[in-house]
C-alpha cells in the first residue's frame, strides 16, 4: 500500500485525531504482504538553451542592418526566444512556408520586391486566413478600407483579401508606395504596420530617418526585428533546434483552374457537378465566403484538386 504523508495536514489535526490516524497507518502498513512504493523525485536538469550567437550585422531587403548595440542586440534577442520556443506556432509556420512560398516568391519576383517580404507575411498571419480582432484578414491582413483602396473585391459572395495571389499583389503595391515615400524597404515594411502618415510623422517629432532609433508603440517597435528574427530562423531552422526533414512539411497543392464567366447559384452543387465538394472548394478558395457566386463582367477563376 502507498503510504502518503501530508505534514502540513497533520499539524493541523487535534492529538486524539493524529493519534489516531498514526494506529490506523501502522496497521495499514502491518497487514500488508507489499512493500511499501517509494517514490523517489529527483530535480530536473537544467535544459542547456543553444541557439546560434547574434549575428553583428545582417541583410534584410538588401539593406544592412548593425546589430552594434545592447539596444539593438536585446530587441533581436528578444524576438528569436519568443519564436523559437513558441514551438506550436513556428512549427505550423514551418510545415506551411513549403506550401506557400513558391507562390509568394514568385509574385515578389514579378512585382520587382525583396524576396525578403514573404516574412513580413509571415508575422502578419503565420501564413493562415486569419481574422484579427480588430477585421484584418488574410495572410497580409488587410482591414476593409485598406482592401478596397488596393483593389481587392469585398462584397456577400467574395472577399479577395482571403485570395492568396491577389492579396500579395495588393501589398506587394502597398510596399511599392510607401518605399517610394520613405526611400528605403526597411521603413516601408514598417509603414504596413503603423500606416505612412505615422511613420512620416515619427520620424520627423524624433528627427531622424532610422526605424531602430525610433521609439514608438510596443507593436510597431518590435515590427522589423521580428521580421528579422523569422528570417534567421527560417533560413537556419537546424540551429534553432527545428530539423525540416522530420517536419513533414506540407506540399503545395496540385490544382486544375477553372474559369467562371456566369453567376453560380449553389457552389455546393457546382462543387460535386466539377468532382469535387464544398468543403474542398472552400479550402482551395477561401475568398468564396458564401454558397453562392454573383458575377458581373468579370471572369473568377476557381481551383480544384487536379486529381
Amino acid at each position: 500500500m502507498n503510504q502518503v504523508c501530508y505534514f502540513r495536514s497533520m499539524r493541523k489535526l487535534q492529538a486524539p485525531s493524529l493519534l489516531l490516524f498514526i494506529l490506523i497507518l501502522t496497521h495499514s502498513c502491518q497487514q500488508s504482504d507489499k512493500e511499501p512504493t517509494v517514490i523517489v523525485t529527483t530535480p530536473m536538469k537544467d535544459k542547456q538553451l543553444e541557439t546560434p550567437p547574434l549575428p553583428k550585422e545582417m541583410d534584410l531587403f538588401g539593406e544592412k542592418i548593425l546589430i552594434d548595440n545592447f539596444d539593438m542586440q536585446e530587441r533581436l534577442d528578444k524576438e528569436l526566444i519568443v519564436n523559437t520556443y513558441f514551438h506550436s506556432s513556428t512549427v505550423q509556420i514551418l510545415k506551411r512556408s513549403n506550401r506557400y512560398f513558391p507562390q509568394i516568391e514568385a509574385i515578389l519576383v514579378e512585382e520587382k520586391l525583396p524576396d525578403d517580404m514573404k516574412y513580413l507575411c509571415v508575422i502578419e498571419s503565420a501564413l493562415s486566413q486569419a481574422t484579427s480582432p480588430a477585421g484584418a484578414r488574410g495572410f497580409w491582413q488587410f482591414m476593409l478600407e485598406a482592401g478596397a483602396e488596393y483593389n481587392l473585391e469585398i462584397s456577400d459572395d467574395v472577399d479577395e483579401r482571403l485570395h492568396i495571389e491577389k492579396s500579395t499583389r495588393a501589398a506587394c503595391a502597398y510596399l511599392k508606395n510607401a518605399r517610394r515615400n520613405f526611400k528605403t524597404w526597411i521603413l516601408a515594411a514598417a509603414s504596413y504596420n503603423c500606416g505612412i502618415g505615422g511613420l512620416k510623422s515619427s520620424l520627423a517629432e524624433q528627427k531622424t530617418n532610422s526605424f531602430f532609433d525610433l521609439y514608438l508603440n510596443g507593436e510597431t517597435s518590435r515590427y522589423i526585428f521580428r521580421i528579422m528574427a523569422l528570417k534567421l530562423m527560417m533560413e537556419n531552422p537546424k540551429g534553432y533546434g527545428y530539423d525540416p526533414e522530420k517536419l513533414e512539411l506540407y506540399s503545395p497543392i496540385e490544382t486544375r483552374k477553372i474559369e467562371v464567366t456566369k453567376s453560380i447559384s449553389d457552389l455546393t452543387a457546382w462543387a460535386k457537378m466539377n468532382g469535387s465538394n464544398l468543403r474542398i472548394l472552400k479550402v482551395l478558395n477561401p475568398w468564396l465566403i458564401s454558397n453562392k457566386l454573383t458575377v458581373k463582367g468579370k471572369t473568377y477563376t476557381i481551383e480544384l484538386p487536379k486529381n
